[in-house]
């Protein structure tokens, strides 16, 4: 990438990021909802640790690596809305006119969600720490799971993105939410698989993506350094990643060649 490509992806880099600032709406609800959704299951759910072979004895603790799926769930949200409206203000089709390559333009509005998901991990984390949540890992382990977080808020960002470009509004990424909102619910978000006693739900948790995500975050927090579960989150994050990325930027290709 040469001097003037730098400039370009930096401005618009930089335009995402100021973008997703302005726009408390968004990152307000994706910070506190998770954390209020933390509150009212630690406290409901506390019972869950009575049952044999929970893995500690506070499920605050347990729940505390749900926020940080649910805060990439919002971020993918904002990444979609605001690539949308681009899509409808003409913005990307005046984009086209440019010679920036189409990777560096779709890392450059993928910076805003990666700032959103950093903001989002520090949050979380010093709240659920504040509140008594256990981090058997250690100062390492938070920079890890700051990592992770980052790596599964692109992903999920970038599948926002893939769904405004294919659509080209932001009600049809809207729409996108309650299904990806699902998928975190049929995981093991409430329970480790090996304790959930109904066969058909243990098995869509065991199928489900989002499980090693969050026993990836987890194991940080509950058994400290677990490198199957870290392997697993880490390498199922990266593929979600890699997927999405690419679909990302085929679907901007075509939508900027339809320009």
């Amino acid at each position: 990438m040469n001097g003037a490509a730098r400039i370009q992806v930096a401005a618009v880099a930089r335009r995402s990021i100021i973008r997703t600032a302005r726009q408390p709406a968004m990152v307000i609800p994706a910070v506190l909802f998770p954390l209020v959704l933390l509150a009212v299951n630690a406290s409901g759910l506390d019972s869950a640790t009575h049952i044999p072979g929970f893995p500690t004895g506070s499920y605050l603790t347990f729940a505390l690596a749900v926020p940080f799926v649910q805060g990439a769930l919002f971020a993918a949200m904002s990444t979609g809305t605001n690539v949308a409206q681009d899509v409808e203000t003409g913005f990307l089709s005046r984009l086209s006119l440019t010679p920036l390559r189409r990777t560096w333009l779709l890392a450059g509005q993928l910076s805003g969600v990666l700032v959103l998901g950093l903001v989002q991990a520090v949050s979380f984390l010093s709240v659920g720490l504040i509140a008594g949540a256990g981090l058997k890992a250690g100062v390492a382990g938070a920079l890890v799971i700051v990592a992770l977080s980052l790596l599964i808020a692109l992903g999920f960002g970038a599948i926002g993105a893939t769904m405004a470009l294919r659509t080209g509004t932001g009600e049809a990424v809207q729409g996108l939410f309650p299904l990806l909102f699902v998928t975190l619910f049929l995981s093991s978000s409430s329970l480790p698989r090996n304790l959930i006693e109904i066969g058909w739900f243990r098995t869509v948790a065991t199928w489900n993506p989002v499980s090693y995500l969050l026993e990836g975050l987890r194991s940080l927090l509950v058994e400290g350094w677990d490198v199957h579960a870290l392997l697993a989150g880490f390498g199922t994050a990266a593929a979600i990643a890699v997927l999405a990325v690419a679909a990302a930027a085929s679907a901007l290709s075509t939508r900027m060649g339809r320009a």
